[in-house]
């Protein structure tokens, strides 16, 4: 099988990407809250960006996997021994999922900046499953479907995790779009269902009404969610959850609508009410932008679980390109941080 695949590696260019996301209603996409809260219709709204997470598979030493990542030392582990707790965990846990012999050098490289809360090692792993399933599609086996890539993909990331991990930013990665997820716990039906919200014409028409800056300052998503899913189990702010679930109802029935005055009202709610859990989803650039969305009659959120990373806005035309004057001072005074030029991707995972 290692020699077959490295034969394969050697005659065809196996690669594979996929997109990241902005979102709204975050967290709720954890069984630990949806499960309890199925009553109030829990629902994550997202958008993909065209700020795409790229991997390409080389061929390897036998027995070994070697990742190449731009922000990470390079790392090289024979498969039996790679370390799931590494900072490319995921990435080996993943090869170790389709590999038994190894003799794979994976490359990545992203389009979004790193740890920026939109959901890059979700789309890197997106990518990097849709590239094993290519390759094992030369050997005879059926390619994965985009469902099951983003159900496995979340599988094994909440395998090596060790918190409870969503499954939005998988979705994103893998459909594309503008959609909502509604999380579903019962019996027998699927774990969530898709609604398209926009389809390509109304999507293009969405771009002029979002605008996305990165604070500059990297985020680590975990140490919200942790603190989010502790106190959810010890029985506080339970009242504040079923809002949120109520507001991404809401804001997803006001986009269906083309009432951004109304999500922008909406979005900025559910950001009052994340910041009175944690503060800390903020950092001083998040409440600078987050502020002048609000004086700009916008909505503004964090990305993800926020802690750093990025902040979006949604509003009408001309208050998002009076914004963005305004966002763009205020990002060139802070290092690294920036207006991020993007589209909405309508492809997922491909």
């Amino acid at each position: 099988m290692a020699d077959n695949i490295k034969k394969i590696l050697e005659l065809n260019d196996i690669k594979a990407s996929a997109p990241c996301r902005i979102d709204l209603g975050g967290t709720l996409d954890i069984k630990t809250f949806y499960y309890p809260l199925r009553h109030f219709m829990p629902c994550t709204f997202n958008i993909a960006l065209d700020l795409r997470t790229h991997v390409k598979l080389l061929p390897f030493e036998a027995k070994k996997v070697k990742i190449t990542s731009h922000g990470f030392e390079n790392a090289e582990f024979y498969l039996d021994k790679a370390p799931f707790d590494h900072p490319l965990g995921l990435m080996f846990a993943i090869a170790s999922y389709f590999l038994t012999g190894g003799g794979v050098h994976i490359v990545i490289e992203s389009s979004s900046p790193p740890k920026s809360g939109l959901g890059g090692s979700s789309a890197a792993a997106i990518a990097l499953v849709a590239a094993f399933s290519k390759l094992l599609n030369h050997t005879g086996e059926a390619e994965i479907s985009k469902k099951d890539t983003a159900i496995l993909s979340h599988a094994i990331e909440e395998s090596v995790a060790g918190v409870p991990c969503g499954l939005q930013d998988q979705l994103a990665a893998a459909y594309g779009g503008v959609n909502a997820w509604y999380w579903k716990a019962g019996l027998t039906e699927s774990i969530f269902e898709k609604k398209q919200i926009y389809n390509e014409k109304e999507s293009k028409d969405l771009e002029k009404r979002i605008l996305i800056a990165y604070c500059g300052i990297p985020h680590e998503s975990k140490d919200v969610n942790s603190k989010w899913v502790k106190q959810f189990l010890a029985g506080k702010n339970r009242n504040l959850w079923i809002e949120i679930a109520q507001c991404t109802n809401s804001f997803i029935e006001a986009l269906s609508r083309y009432d951004f005055q109304m999500g922008a009202s909406i979005m900025n709610k559910e950001t009052r009410i994340r910041r009175k859990m944690t503060p800390e989803v903020l950092d001083g650039v998040g409440v600078k932008l987050v502020d002048s969305a609000v004086k700009n009659r916008c909505g503004a959120r964090f990305t993800g679980a926020g802690g750093g990373g990025c902040i979006w806005a949604l509003g009408e035309e001309n208050n998002i390109t009076e914004l963005k004057t305004e966002w763009e001072n205020i990002v060139k005074k802070n290092e690294n941080a920036s207006i991020l030029n993007t589209k909405i991707d309508l492809k997922g995972v491909l």
